[in-house]
């Protein structure tokens, strides 16, 4: 009776070969994902924990990168901040940074924003520098007007950017995947969302970080222990998206092409 050994130097003359047992800890390796870098770009530093905070939550817990961009760096023209521009862009980052996130500003101001060359080239850099798998980006119809020339520039940086960098020629990619988020009743016009995202295990954490950036717009300490109007209506539109797909809280996309499902 053959060995062993004889089938396997049988089979491997054949161009066969007989497989041995996978170790747990290569099974383990093959089945966790690549890491990702994520990129979710907003026009405000709100724009972003606003809109997707539990799904940013998700992808840092799963140990991918995530940067959010915010294209007003410059908050010397707005009210609620009077003489506290610098500061309120610093404790932005450290806030986002406590929940894992990397922040960018770039240098426009509310009611700023152009559409112009220079523009183009600023979010088109960061996108060239970030190297970004998927992407998050605003609904592009919208009553802010801040939030329409941000969702242009998104969409020319992420489609066309290396057209537009100073070297049209230098290493460049594009994220495989783009989805848009939507801000909200008053801002957001005509949003259908056709992906849904459930964020219930992320949404002490999620609320928290919005609650957190809006204790640093008032100059106050955050309190826990109730939320603020924009803690409150991000509940809103959670629940709503939440009962939309059926679970206790949700975030809604909606893609910038269709992408195949894995369902099983």
């Amino acid at each position: 009776m053959p060995t062993r050994r004889d089938l396997a130097r049988t089979l491997a003359s054949a161009g066969l070969g007989v497989l041995a047992p996978t170790p747990a800890s290569a099974t383990q390796a093959a089945a966790a994902p690549a890491r990702q870098t994520v990129l979710a770009i907003g026009a405000h530093y709100d724009d972003c924990p606003f809109g997707i905070p539990g799904i940013l939550l998700q992808a840092i817990a799963r140990g991918h990168r995530v940067v959010i961009l915010s294209m007003i760096g410059d908050y010397g023209n707005w009210k609620p901040v009077r003489g506290r521009g610098p500061d309120l862009v610093e404790g932005t980052r450290r806030v986002n940074a406590d929940y894992g996130a990397e922040s960018r500003f770039l240098s426009f101001a509310s009611g700023k924003i152009q559409t112009t060359d220079e523009a183009r080239r600023a979010v088109a850099d960061v996108v060239a520098e970030v190297k970004p798998d998927t992407a998050f980006v605003l609904w592009g119809r919208d009553q802010h007007p801040d939030h329409e020339a941000a969702a242009e520039l998104a969409k020319i940086a992420l489609h066309l950017g290396d057209r537009v960098l100073a070297d049209p020629f230098a290493p460049y990619s594009t994220p495989r995947r783009a989805y848009q988020y939507d801000n909200g009743p008053r801002h957001t016009i005509g949003f259908v969302p056709d992906t849904f995202v459930d964020v219930t295990r992320e949404w002490p954490r999620a609320i928290e970080w919005l609650g957190r950036l809006m204790a640093v717009t008032r100059n106050e300490p955050y309190k826990a222990d109730a939320l603020d109007g924009a803690q409150r209506l991000k509940e809103s539109i959670a629940r709503y998206r939440g009962a939309t797909c059926g679970v206790q809280y949700a975030e809604a996309l909606a893609a910038v092409n269709a992408y195949p499902q894995a369902l099983f």
